[in-house]
């Protein structure tokens, strides 16, 4: 069985695991949003930025998941190939993924249904170095009882692809489907404000032909509201800020959006 270990624990997030522990807990309980859900988000979209810039928006998403930790049992994070051009959705063959705060096993056997349809394919260069889908995880791992992941990377793809992908989770109570995308990037703050206030309407109203310069991870994001489509789902913005409200400077700011996805059966 072999374990994809962490890759960008001591840069976008604390190496140490008492220090990670720690500021997770502190971006939690400086980032909560009153809701009054009855049920857990369906879906999440959530930024992947260094936890310096992006974790408190990313905090308030996971939050909406602390009062329904035991009953997620799986969850599908759709991240994005920053460094590897490849087509199509990448699988992993790991058998764990690991953080500073323990090992996550992954769901082989859905893994293995998804290669059987086509629907992936095997592509571990996707995601060896890739932080989308790792700053993730140890947010999970403090929030949530006991899960296991299905850790996929999105390529070029249509937005269909993505669909297909994510629907083959869709009715699994039990499973929540996360989208990893940060919005605008290195525009002024002013301009990212603009720019990144139209794509969040957008996002809401389930536009589903976003581009690369809206939100990084477009294609993720893009296959899910078009999956939505289908469904009697809402889409609520939980936070957005940019790093030029963080950590950052307001010259070149990177944007952060939090969304939820409620569903209605």
């Amino acid at each position: 069985m072999s374990t994809r270990p962490a890759a960008v624990a001591g840069t976008f997030y604390p190496e140490d695991p008492n220090e990670l522990s720690l500021q997770i807990e502190a971006l939690l309980a400086q980032n909560k949003r009153a809701l009054a859900e009855p049920c857990a988000p369906k879906a999440l979209i959530v930024p992947h930025a260094g936890y310096l810039y992006s974790g408190p928006t990313a905090a308030i998403a996971y939050n909406t998941l602390l009062k329904f930790k035991h009953k997620i049992s799986r969850v599908v994070i759709l991240g994005l190939s920053h460094r590897v051009p490849f087509r199509g959705i990448a699988a992993s063959s790991a058998s764990y993924f690991t953080t500073p705060l323990g090992a996550v096993a992954v769901d082989t056997k859905s893994i293995k249904g998804l290669k059987e349809k086509a629907l992936v394919t095997e592509l571990d260069s996707a995601h060896s170095s890739e932080h989308s889908l790792e700053v993730q995880l140890p947010f999970l791992q403090k929030i949530l009882a006991q899960f296991t992941l299905v850790p996929l990377v999105t390529g070029q793809c249509d937005v269909r692809e993505v669909a297909l992908c994510l629907e083959e989770f869709w009715n699994d109570e039990q499973t929540l489907l996360l989208v990893s995308s940060d919005l605008s990037h290195f525009h002024d703050y002013r301009e990212a404000c603009s720019i990144d206030k139209k794509t969040c309407q957008l996002v809401q109203q389930q536009y589903f032909h976003l581009n690369g310069d809206q939100a990084c991870g477009s294609y993720g994001v893009n296959g899910l509201l078009y999956l939505l489509a289908s469904k009697k789902a809402r889409i609520e913005i939980l936070d957005y800020r940019n790093s030029g409200d963080t950590a950052g400077d307001k010259q070149r700011v990177v944007g952060y959006g939090a969304f939820a996805v409620y569903y209605s059966q």
